[in-house]
């Protein structure tokens, strides 16, 4: 494989950790080279997160040199090839090169190669089948770095035969295409995505949840949400992705008013969350993310951009500063996607509102009601949450004194003996 051209060694190869887990794989005199997102991001100069190290030896044999170079070596994937070093507590994917013998359309039986050409060949897009030597030489045998730069998402070989293999890539070719697309989609790629939609129904949801998580991640994946909107990709296994123009204004808003990106709260503008109950098993989420769903779709979780800000503050006290923002954000991007106008002044104000805000809490408790002859059972409840609406409607004003006084003013005023 003959180079293709060469970048002055950035930073994160030539720390102190990454340079401790090179020379280990070297030591024996072993080619090594990054793969993947690290030389993506370094040849479109972009933040580099995670480093994959691609290798001709053996899984034991990177066990074997890491161990002897007293770096931690963790078999995280053995079996597919691929050991986790810890150097400088950061973690380096190294993974041997491979070429597949059988492929089932969901994952592949490989075998171990010392051929870089065999092991790119393999890969999905050309933009992935990149190598990058320690010293910043580049391999790059199927044009990915053009690719890249042209923001031209490209399967290796032919698209269909890609996607055949495992077809989670036609879910895999969105996120790509949402973090590095520049123009239309690749029209191979999409014709191959769009035939083997149906396929997707063969795949753990598991798998799929994950991958359309990592599409919400980049900056803006609405005009991707719109291309598998309007070809039907996801049609056979989540019907209810087809807010992209709202999931295109919440990441316009999240940007401009400074706030993190939440993939979770991006797919809920992305989704119809009328069936949201259905949607946490059908995804295999986590408890905790479907419950979030559920919230965001209760009609009494209803919170509104063109509301004074003070309203803002019984939304907080019941669901919390984190639900009440992404409702906010999630009706900015409604009424924007519906063509509304947004005051972004007012939007910020109320973000703001919601960030200074302070937990409250009732100043009586049960104990004050039995003090005042209620028998304990249900009715104490029933006092407390009706004092506390009556509180809340107060603006949390009344201190205890006066949530006594109105507190034994309903106990008066309950039937019988209290």
């Amino acid at each position: 494989m003959q180079p293709a051209g060469r970048i002055d060694p950035q930073d994160w190869m030539t720390a102190p950790d990454t340079r401790a887990v090179v020379a280990a794989l070297t030591a024996d005199g072993q080619e090594v080279r990054f793969v993947g997102g690290c030389v993506r991001d370094a040849l479109i100069e972009r933040p580099v997160g995670d480093i994959d190290i691609a290798t001709p030896d053996a899984p034991e044999t990177v066990m074997a040199l890491l161990r002897r170079a007293g770096l931690k070596a963790v078999p995280t994937g053995i079996e597919h090839g691929t050991v986790t070093a810890v150097s400088g507590h950061r973690p380096f994917e190294i993974t041997t090169l491979r070429e597949d013998v059988e492929t089932y359309g969901r994952h592949a039986r490989v075998a171990f190669t010392d051929d870089w050409a065999a092991d790119a060949a393999r890969r999905d897009f050309t933009m992935n089948a990149m190598f990058c030597a320690p010293d910043g030489t580049i391999y790059d045998p199927f044009g990915g770095w053009a690719d890249l730069l042209a923001g031209h998402v490209r399967f290796v070989g032919d698209a269909e035969a890609r996607v055949r293999e495992d077809y989670l890539r036609l879910l895999r070719f969105f996120r790509f295409y949402a973090r590095y697309g520049q123009g239309p989609p690749d029209a191979a790629a999409l014709q191959a995505a769009q035939r083997h939609a149906g396929k997707l129904t063969t795949l753990a949801a598991e798998r799929i949840c994950h991958e359309l998580l990592k599409f919400l991640e980049a900056a803006n994946p609405g005009p991707a949400a719109r291309v598998i909107r309007d070809y039907g990709i996801l049609q056979p296994v989540l019907p209810e992705a087809r807010y992209a123009e709202r999931l295109s204004w919440l990441a316009a808003i999240e940007r401009e008013q400074g706030v993190a990106i939440d993939p979770l709260r991006r797919m809920a503008a992305w989704l119809d969350l009328r069936e949201a109950h259905r949607l946490g098993e059908r995804l295999r989420l986590s408890k905790k993310a479907e419950r979030y769903l559920r919230t965001l779709a209760a009609p009494t979780a209803s919170v509104r951009v063109d509301r004074a800000t003070a309203t803002l503050r019984r939304p907080l006290h019941r669901l919390g500063r984190e639900l009440t923002r992404d409702l906010y954000l999630l009706d900015a991007a409604e009424r924007a996607a519906a063509g509304g106008r947004l005051n972004t002044k007012a939007l910020a104000a109320g973000l703001a509102e919601i960030e200074a805000w302070q937990p409250k809490r009732l100043p009586v408790d049960g104990r004050d009601v039995t003090a005042l002859g209620v028998a304990p059972g249900p009715r104490i409840k029933e006092l407390l949450e009706a004092l506390e609406e009556w509180w809340v409607d107060q603006d949390f004003q009344p201190g205890r004194e006066a949530c006594l006084a109105e507190l034994k003013r309903r106990v008066a005023a309950l039937p019988g003996d209290g």
